[in-house]
């Protein structure tokens, strides 16, 4: 049996004047809440370094199980954390040709709508990849990616440049990539004929 002294310590430890029994409950729900936002931003870590990831080897490097961190993944999935998972591609080492524009754009933001609006309409395009608010001189950056210069050209001056809205654009051609989405593209391996001495 617990002294009644000690019975009235227990009671007085407390947080926001829970009981103990509740404040026990208090923390685990809080480092409970917590581990979960850490386990799920090691997992993003890691998928968006390598989305083909095996879900049992990332639950071995995160000390957890593959049935755990399939769960996590899925409720991120649905919850629209994790949009989509993507190839990167270095276009150059095959046979098909792409150009790759940066399209910076000026535009007058609609009444009660701002730049969501016009953003939109840019976006459904399916030629573009990617569309930024930005600061600056202008207010999006449009990332367009086509078959040749004047696939991208036309695209410019036959459907972005006649929106109502548009006021100007300033185009950018990719020549060379060299590092792209934390990769780095044609990296050069060494020779090892080089590394032998006579």
């Amino acid at each position: 049996m617990v002294p009644a002294a000690g019975a009235a310590c227990r009671e007085k430890v407390n947080i926001h004047g829970l009981p103990a029994a509740q404040t026990v409950r208090y923390f685990l729900t809080y480092i409970s809440g917590g581990y979960e936002k850490i386990m799920r931003e090691q997992i993003l870590t890691f998928l968006e370094k390598n989305s083909k990831i095996d879900l049992g080897e990332l639950a071995i490097l995160l000390g957890s199980s593959e049935e755990v961190i399939a769960n996590e993944v899925a409720q991120m999935e649905k919850e629209q954390v994790i949009c989509g998972y993507h190839t990167l591609i270095d276009w150059e080492k095959t046979s098909q040709e792409k150009v790759t524009a940066l399209i910076e754009v000026r535009v007058t933001p609609q009444r009660g709508q701002g730049f969501d609006s016009i953003a939109e309409r840019i976006y459904n395009y399916p030629e573009v990849q990617s569309v930024y608010l930005i600061s600056g001189a202008y207010d999006l950056l449009v990332i367009l990616q086509g078959k040749s210069l004047r696939e991208v050209s036309a695209f410019v001056s036959d459907k972005l440049s006649t929106l109502d809205t548009v006021l100007s654009t300033a185009t950018h051609f990719i020549l060379k990539k060299y590092k792209d989405y934390g990769t780095i593209l044609g990296k050069k391996t060494k020779d090892e004929r080089m590394l032998m001495t006579p």
